[in-house]
């Protein structure tokens, strides 16, 4: 199976797992729960989410500068850099936030997972 068609077959689930993971961050505006929830869910959520938005996963394949700018790997790196940097301002209070060494791992909790199955699947036929 080509990498076109397999990009293709997989691309209704990953708007499903797009959706999901919108919906799950968007649910925290609305409803009032324990601290993990309103805590982490974004953080967990949110660079999931981009992660198949920059990648285009949830769309038809196609060949172009932006599907060949973010590859897997420059993908996820991109998206460590800006959300440990995002952390690390928080640790030396460069604005008014607060910082959870927590947030680390949930940053990667579900970004990591995407990233791997992301990876799986756009391997070049052996």
């Amino acid at each position: 199976m080509s990498n076109k068609t397999a990009h293709n077959n997989a691309a209704p689930y990953w708007a499903a797992a797009l959706l999901i993971l919108v919906g799950s961050a968007i649910l925290i505006q609305w409803i009032d729960s324990a601290a993990f929830w309103n805590g982490y869910a974004i953080d967990m959520a949110g660079p999931a989410w981009n992660y198949i938005l920059f990648r285009g996963l949830f769309t038809a394949y196609s060949d172009n500068a932006w599907r060949r700018f973010f590859t897997p790997v420059r993908t996820l790196v991109i998206f460590l850099f800006v959300c440990f940097g995002i952390e690390i301002m928080q640790f030396f209070n460069l604005y008014k936030s607060t910082y959870d060494p927590w947030d680390f791992l949930a940053y990667i909790s579900i970004l990591l997972p995407v990233f791997i199955i992301d990876l799986q699947l756009s391997k070049p036929e052996q």
